[in-house]
């Protein structure tokens, strides 16, 4: 689930109910945590803040992120999942 993850925050693979179908509770929880600690970790990372592109990719890293986080978390209380 990790590289489900970093993938996300990369930008190759869409969280949206469809690709959560098939997961199991498991599965989905563990995805979850995932997502969390790929958001904290791009979060820490350093970065010089005069460089804009890198700003940009964090920031868009961060967005990807947070967007599956909520259409997960959604997804799971629909399906009474506790995160």
């Amino acid at each position: 689930m990790k590289a489900v993850a970093v993938d996300v925050a990369e930008g190759y693979v869409s969280v949206n109910p469809l690709f959560l179908k098939k997961f199991d509770k498991d599965m989905v929880k563990e995805l979850y945590e995932n997502l969390n600690k790929a958001m904290t970790a791009t979060r820490n990372e350093k970065l010089d803040l005069t460089d804009q592109a890198a700003l940009r990719m964090r920031n868009m890293r961060l967005q990807r992120l947070h967007n599956a986080m909520i259409i997960l978390r959604n997804t799971a209380r629909e399906k009474r999942i506790p995160l």
